[in-house]
């Protein structure tokens, strides 16, 4: 299996968490758990920004509501997988697996944090 992307376990991470804050109920929402959602979809748009475009101010991703926390975690780790796939080294460069799995813990860590 050493040609399995480093990237499939951010992809199934982050879908996961999507997922799991669109099935919340609005009071879970309210309680923190968009709020940390949206942080992390923040922290993931920025990461790929910053390997699309080095030595541009990153820009930072709207508050567009509680029910919409889910769609933008979906896309901005999403975009930070293509981000990585094109970084240099490509898909299986180390620091294409070192970015993927430092993505991962940030994911697992909010995912702690809105208790999902």
């Amino acid at each position: 299996m050493d040609d399995v992307s480093p990237l499939l376990p951010l992809l199934a991470a982050v879908d996961r968490l999507a997922d799991r804050l669109r099935a919340l109920p609005q009071s879970r929402l309210r309680a923190g758990a968009a709020a940390e959602g949206l942080a992390l979809a923040r922290e993931l748009s920025v990461r790929a920004q910053r390997l699309e475009e080095p030595g541009t101010p990153p820009r930072i991703m709207p508050d567009a509501g509680l029910f919409v926390v889910a769609d933008q975690v979906a896309v901005a780790g999403h975009d930070l997988v293509h981000a990585l796939e094109r970084a240099p080294g490509g898909a299986g460069g180390g620091d294409t697996a070192r970015g993927a799995a430092e993505a991962v813990v940030l994911v697992a860590e909010a995912a702690g944090r809105c208790g999902v």
